[in-house]
């Protein structure tokens, strides 16, 4: 058995790119790794992982074999019917095979397949040493990494992400000698670039981590980023603050440094007069600063920089962070003031000549599209459709002020400040910026009740627009974000508890996305025409939008000069679409929730009108699977409608009770019927774990009916009002979901 020796691959290089470094160092540990187990080489990974900075990527694996296992071959010959002739000896083929094998034709052995017998040469051979794949070994790693643009150096033919300066190989205390991309390994790593600027001795791969650590290097990236943490922590407390630390901005402040040190830094306390939202986006994006902000969550005038050494005057390098970010808050402050100088409505002016999308018109149709839409769903919800149609018509105002323009990231944001500014309700102002939730995975919904209105009829126009248009997602293309849209409307609506009427809405939303595209090119009519199958609607009397003058006033012009009256078709088909897209997404929304695709598939076959209704059903799925009765009752519900599927009789709506001859679908009977009318009440307030509670206690009867009933009998009423019972039954379950996918 070989001996098991440490491993270190370290490829020193000049700096490498911050947002794909985690990659690159995850691709190139996987590759080493990869490349051992084709050898077969063994190695103990012991929690090894993936070590770097911004000038190197490391390979450190505490164990690996020393050489390969020994290697065994077999070659497949001829068989005997070619390799020897009718008197047994050997044929030019077998002699040909035999002299590749470095063998006489006696030495091979036989063996038999499918076909019969043949010759086959069978060898076993040392396996090779580790030192001599390894060179190997790092180049089909490097290669196969994901770099888009390999840079080239030099006067060579190979590239690599960016050049390489330096190459350590150990395998154990013994140098690998090797070359990789014009690099002659050793064993002399490199220090940090001004804080230890020579070679560094590595005695053995073990003695790696702690003597880079003593040249100012950590090359471990969780030991990196949690001392910039807890510096940042610190620095922040020191200040009399809380740091703001994203995921995003730590990770990519851990890919700049090398040696990381806190700087406390501030800034001129009149540029907190400007949304902290810029301050911190100008902080966060352009400058990989830590924002420091006060108990309550608002910004103070203090910021954190992480420097790559330890300065010995560490106000010099807190001046030169100060003196980066002024002008860019100062151009911020700039364009704050301006903007409140022009004001948030008349901003809004310039909606008119802004394309939304060209089949869809300017930014200001779809304004006045989603305030038709709030102020509808408002009214339906019992909130201000005043305040929600005034909250639509500023809600993309500030797409045209100056800080929008500078900061893409603020929309919703600036508007809500310019909104008070402006003298707007703060319901109005908080509702814009809400607008935009979720705006991300994993953010919170709309959270007043302007802004969920708006959140919703902002997402239903945009999906409707879309899909109208024929901007369906299709792969990875979504250029309008429509997947995201659909959860985000699918989230709000649900988790805001609000019973909506989702299809009729959808139907309304697409409706006026034709009118739109109708409006914005007459010669897309006919096509529109065969997407639109039903009720015709006029489109000088109706708009369908609950009486958008804006919509219905542009729309009768723009017809009249043409001296001709439009009609268009309902939206039904497109909307349909539009719900199963809407569906898909929950489906994997609730997947993350832990509900099982069976559960869902329960729900989503009844399509209920409602998102809401639908994750309450979804609920109630749930907690009658658990119970012991619920596979056997889906079971026989898929069979009652396997049974019903095939009736070959018209099956009445009522049971008729002389025509129970039977105690057991007597019994049955009396007991469906009682259930339906105890569930009632519970189906009516949408009390569906009640209804699947009490349903569930119907098992008895039902398993005694199939144990002994024959429903399929010859006598056409009997055979009809068995299944008019069956069916009653099954309704009763699918009054709350079609409980039979439950059944495996």
């Amino acid at each position: 058995m070989s001996e098991m020796k440490p491993l270190l691959i370290e490829l020193g290089t000049e700096e490498l790119p911050v947002k794909a470094l985690p990659g690159l160092a995850q691709a190139f540990f996987d590759g080493v790794i990869d490349a051992l187990q084709k050898r077969g080489i063994d190695f103990d990974r012991a929690n090894a992982k993936p070590l770097y900075t911004p000038r190197r990527l490391a390979v450190l694996l505490p164990g690996v074999s020393t050489e390969q296992p020994e290697q065994s071959s077999e070659v497949l010959g001829p068989y005997l019917n070619i390799a020897l002739d009718a008197e047994g000896q050997p044929t030019k083929a077998l002699q040909g095979f035999a002299a590749k094998a470095g063998l006489d034709w006696s030495q091979l052995e036989r063996t038999t397949d499918a076909k019969g017998e043949r010759f086959v040469h069978r060898s076993n051979k040392p396996g090779a040493k580790t030192a001599d794949l390894l060179a190997d070994i790092v180049r089909e790693s490097l290669a196969a990494m994901p770099i888009p643009k390999p840079m080239r150096w030099g006067d060579h033919d190979y590239a690599f992400a960016r050049p390489v300066h330096w190459l350590v190989m150990l395998l154990g205390k013994d140098v690998v000698d090797a070359e990789v991309l014009g690099v002659r390994s050793d064993r002399m790593s490199r220090g940090h670039r001004f804080e230890h600027d020579k070679s560094v001795w590595v005695n053995n791969p073990g003695d790696y981590i702690d003597a880079l650590r003593g040249a100012h290097v950590l090359v471990d990236s969780d030991e990196r980023r949690a001392r910039i943490e807890q510096q940042v922590r610190d620095t922040a407390t020191k200040a009399g603050g809380v740091a703001r630390i994203t995921e995003d901005n730590l990770e990519q402040v851990n890919c700049l440094v090398e040696w990381p040190s806190a700087v406390l830094c501030s800034f001129e306390p009149e540029f907190l007069a400007v949304p902290q939202e810029a301050l911190i986006a100008t902080m966060e994006a352009n400058q990989k600063f830590f924002p420091v902000l006060d108990d309550g969550g608002k910004l103070t005038e203090h910021f954190i920089g992480i420097a790559n050494i330890e300065s010995q005057d560490v106000s010099e390098v807190s001046k030169g962070y100060e003196r980066v970010i002024r002008p860019r808050f100062s151009d911020a402050k700039f364009f704050f003031d301006e903007d409140l100088k022009q004001g948030l409505v008349s901003m809004g002016d310039g909606l008119k000549t802004v394309t939304y999308q060209a089949k869809l018109g300017s930014v200001a149709y779809k304004v006045a599209r989603v305030a038709a839409l709030a102020e509808t769903i408002a009214k339906e919800l019992g909130f201000d459709p005043v305040l929600a149609r005034r909250a639509a018509e500023l809600s993309k105002n500030d797409l045209q002020s100056r800080m929008v323009n500078e900061f893409p990231e603020l929309q919703g944001i600036a508007g809500r400040h310019y909104a008070t500014a402006s003298g707007e309700s703060s319901e109005i102002a908080l509702a814009i910026d809400e607008s935009y939730q979720p705006r991300f995975a994993g953010d919170d919904i709309a959270l007043s009740p302007t802004g969920k209105v708006l959140a919703i009829a902002e997402r239903l126009d945009t999906l409707a627009g879309g899909f109208a248009a024929g901007l369906k997602p299709t792969g990875n293309k979504d250029p309008f974000a429509l997947r995201r849209n659909a959860l985000g409307l699918a989230r709000t609506i649900i988790e805001s508890g609000f019973n909506l009427d989702l299809p009729n809405l959808l139907a309304s939303s697409v409706l006026q996305s034709s009118l739109a595209l109708a409006a914005n090119a007459p010669a897309q009519t006919d096509k529109i025409k065969e997407h639109f199958k039903g009720t015709a609607v006029s489109v000088a009397t109706e708009t369908g939008t609950g009486g958008d003058d804006f919509i219905s006033t542009h729309l009768s012009k723009h017809f009249a000069d043409k001296g001709h009256e439009i009609h268009f078709m309902t939206s039904a088909p497109i909307a349909a679409d539009l719900y199963d897209f809407i569906l898909d997404r929950l489906r994997g929304y609730y997947a993350d929730k832990g509900a099982p695709a069976s559960h869902f598939n329960a729900v989503a076959e009844l399509r209920p009108h409602s998102l809401y209704d639908f994750d309450t059903r979804l609920d109630a799925i749930g907690q009658f699977a658990a119970l012991p009765e619920a596979e056997a009752l889906a079971a026989a519900n898929k069979r009652i409608n396997n049974i019903l599927k095939k009736a070959d009789v018209e099956i009445p709506h009522a049971i008729d009770r002389g025509l129970l001859n039977d105690p057991v679908e007597s019994a049955l009977a009396e007991a469906v019927e009682a259930a339906i009318g105890d569930t009632d009440e519970a189906l009516h307030h949408h009390d569906y774990i009640s209804v699947l509670s009490r349903l569930a206690l119907l098992r008895p009867q039902v398993d005694a009916f199939f144990d002994s009933v024959m429903v399929n009998v010859d006598e056409p009423a009997i055979r009809a009002n068995r299944l008019a019972l069956l069916k009653r039954l099954a309704d009763r379950f699918r009054a709350v979901a079609a409980i039979e996918h439950l059944s495996s």
